[in-house]
């Protein structure tokens, strides 16, 4: 009797959940094993394995519920992935680069997962970056429940979901890891934390990497956290542990991190050899430990297989890898012309005439500064769409809303979020630690579950912190997925200088480092007008839009315009000619535009030249047809901007004009820009860095005279 009880049971498992357990362990090892075949025999380009992590992964994958809970993984999760539901087939189409992979299509390397319906959201090379898009996730939950126009409105969501994210050992080095648990921590979000610690990031061990070389040690004071730790190579331990945490999470306690250690018998990946730098008899006594010979004997031990039985097993497993390889082997590789799909939405086009509404408006009423444009703009987008969520350092009127009756409110360094808050409350308009990359990380995560977040950072000069979310994150995220997911995000950031007193650090430009990533709109508006219909085209827009917004031009009187009707829509890619002209072209942007008009109105009185001024509005995309049509109308051309000379965005318009238009030239392209230095404290060394009005008067002379 006792020996029919260990058939069908073992510690609340039933003997064919125990086999199935084995099974997924098995089948993740034996496609790291095919495919480092696969990339022996060149028919394969990369593999990095999950091997000595099974146990652990697989005991996760039965504590969550894949299509309800999300997953943030990360690159050693292949048995979580399987047990999720992923198939042999999809991780193999996945090595070979197949079409029809859906994990990216074809666009990401091997174990880099992602796949929709089961909810496991695309994952990027850069350690780390995942832990704040979880958090983001998990904020998302949290807001739906507090939005109450989202109440009940919101397609899969659940009041006990878990948002699971995976690192290893070595990301619990970098900083978003901490930003995460900060976040997660203050707002008690349902994040899973699992840290899969096999003693090595690729060749540094844990006690370089980590203070007393243990994690747990250092993350125990963070408030409401359930840590727990575990041996990842035992499959029991390793669930029971994880059920506790999971619990945990669902019961809104707060977030759960579990210290899991693991092995990793097998080299960081097939670009690394861990013999240079691991002694055998560490190597070994991995391998003694490792969780599928383990868990095999437990099954034999524990009378619940045979050893036949068990051979059977994998020989089952062997036949479907080696079916499933030759299924992706012979599937189609992605058409070469398909390369630039999905740099941005298929589906809402914001150059497009549904987003121009400019022809024929005749604002009217009270004029209002760049700044009062912009922060009405927020206010009807906020009221017309309530997934959109205000964020960012001081953006909130206060935090500490029993206080808002009693107090003005900050809303924002330049007020231009001002009563937001206020009006839609802070479930909507909150402010966030002060770290950039925190913001835009946990603004990914929000977008990909269905808000519209509109994010503030304070300055652009700080942005530094957020690039890597930007450029490896926000603006990837469509296209190495394939469109299986989107994150559009808007970036609010003042910038610029003409400040007198804003030094290095209050008044850089920079725009190119940005107009130079795919996938992400650009817009530099000059007018009040035109910031307040270009933010509402960012906001309605399908993909991440950074929204320059110059510090000197917020309250400017000659940039005042009344406030438009609601719905003012302006297309992205749509210049503006803001003065006729017929002897030369300025092509400008920002604050440049009004001293390019200030130098025009100088060169017509003084010396009667017709000067025509060219107001971009947004770089990326940017009006290629209305540069070539005022190029081909008055034959020469000035580029200015306040972004330094070299390497600025006037050297791409000058490039292109000389490549494309160098026939209607009747001189060179002439650029007007800042100093290839920073900008200075003492006015007068600013003033002689960033481009004048005496700076474009000159050119004009100088161009006109060629």
């Amino acid at each position: 009797m006792a020996t029919e009880l260990k058939e069908r049971e073992y510690r609340g498992l039933s003997r064919e959940q125990m086999v199935g357990i084995y099974r997924t362990m098995y089948l993740s090892r034996r496609i790291d094993d095919r495919e480092i075949q696969l990339k022996a025999q060149s028919k394969i380009f990369f593999q990095i394995s999950g091997a000595g992590h099974e146990a652990v992964l697989v005991a996760a994958g039965l504590t969550l519920k894949p299509g309800y809970d999300w997953f943030y993984p990360y690159y050693r999760d292949r048995a979580l992935c399987l047990q999720l539901g992923m198939t042999p087939r999809e991780q193999l189409l996945s090595a070979v680069g197949a079409q029809s992979d859906p994990n990216s299509h074809g666009r990401q390397m091997p174990s880099h997962w992602g796949h929709k319906r089961l909810n496991i959201v695309s994952q990027s090379s850069p350690t780390g970056t995942q832990c704040l898009q979880a958090v983001g996730c998990a904020e998302a939950g949290y807001r739906f429940q507090l939005i109450a126009e989202l109440k009940d409105k919101v397609e899969n969501f659940h009041a006990d979901e878990v948002i699971y994210v995976s690192l290893g050992d070595g990301t619990t080095s970098e900083g978003e890891f901490w930003e995460a648990l900060n976040t997660a921590c203050n707002l008690k979000l349902p994040v899973l934390f699992l840290v899969e610690d096999n003693g090595y990031a690729i060749s540094v061990p844990v006690e370089v990497q980590t203070a007393g070389g243990d994690i747990s040690r250092l993350v125990s004071g963070f408030p409401d956290l359930l840590l727990q730790k575990c041996d990842g190579t035992d499959l029991i331990e390793s669930l029971e542990t994880l059920r506790r945490a999971v619990d945990y999470c669902r019961a809104r306690k707060g977030p759960a991190l579990v210290h899991a250690k693991v092995i990793r018998p097998y080299s960081h990946s097939l670009s690394d050899d861990e013999r240079l730098y691991r002694p055998d008899e560490e190597r070994t006594t991995d391998a003694e430990r490792d969780p599928i010979k383990r868990f095999g004997a437990l099954l034999v031990e524990e009378g619940l297989v045979t050893q036949e039985e068990l051979q059977r097993i994998k020989d089952e497993v062997d036949a479907e890898v080696s079916a499933a390889t030759d299924e992706a082997l012979a599937s189609p590789q992605p058409d070469p012309q398909t390369a630039t799909d999905f740099v941005y939405s298929p589906d809402v086009d914001p150059t497009a005439k549904e987003f121009d509404t400019e022809e024929g408006v005749v604002p009217a009423g009270k004029e209002g500064t760049m700044a009062d444009l912009i922060n009405r703009c927020l206010h009807e987008e906020m009221a017309r769409d309530a997934r959109i969520v205000v964020f960012g350092e001081d953006v909130a009127d206060v935090s500490r809303e029993q206080h808002l009756e009693h107090v003005k409110g900050k809303g924002g360094v330049f007020k231009v979020t001002a009563n937001l808050q206020r009006k839609f409350g802070g479930a909507r308009v909150f402010n966030s630690p002060l770290a950039e990359a925190n913001i835009v990380g946990r603004a990914v995560g929000m977008a990909t579950r269905g808000l519209k977040p509109v994010v503030e950072i304070q300055f652009f000069d700080y942005i530094w912190p957020a690039y890597h979310q930007i450029r490896n994150e926000l603006a990837l995220m469509r296209w190495r997925s394939g469109n299986e997911w989107k994150c559009p995000v808007v970036i609010r950031c003042p910038v610029g200088g003409y400040l007198k007193g804003g030094a290095v650090y209050h008044s850089q430009s920079g725009d190119t480092l940005f107009t130079h990533i795919p996938g992400l709109r650009v817009v530099y508006p000059a007018t009040a007008l035109d910031a307040n219909g270009l933010l509402r085209t960012a906001i309605r827009c399908d993909d991440p839009v950074l929204f320059l917004e110059h510090k000197h031009l917020y309250r400017q009187a000659y940039n005042k315009s009344p406030y438009p009707a609601e719905g003012f829509l302006i297309p992205f890619g749509k210049a503006k000619t803001v003065r006729q002209g017929t002897d030369l072209s300025i092509i400008t942007y920002g604050a440049l535009v009004q001293r390019s008009l200030v130098a025009a109105k100088q060169a017509a009185e003084q010396q009667g030249i017709n000067v025509e001024v060219i107001d971009l509005r947004t770089l990326a995309p940017y009006d290629w047809e209305a540069i070539a049509r005022t190029v081909r109308k008055t034959n020469k051309v000035i580029v200015a901007h306040e972004d330094t000379r070299t390497h600025g965005f006037g050297a791409e318009v000058a490039a292109r004009i000389a490549d494309e238009l160098f026939e209607h030239l009747d001189a060179p392209v002439r650029r007007v820009a800042a100093l290839d230095t920073f900008v200075a404290y003492a006015p007068q060394v600013e003033d002689h860095i960033l481009p004048q009005v005496e700076d474009v008067a000159r050119a004009i002379t100088e161009l006109y005279a060629y």
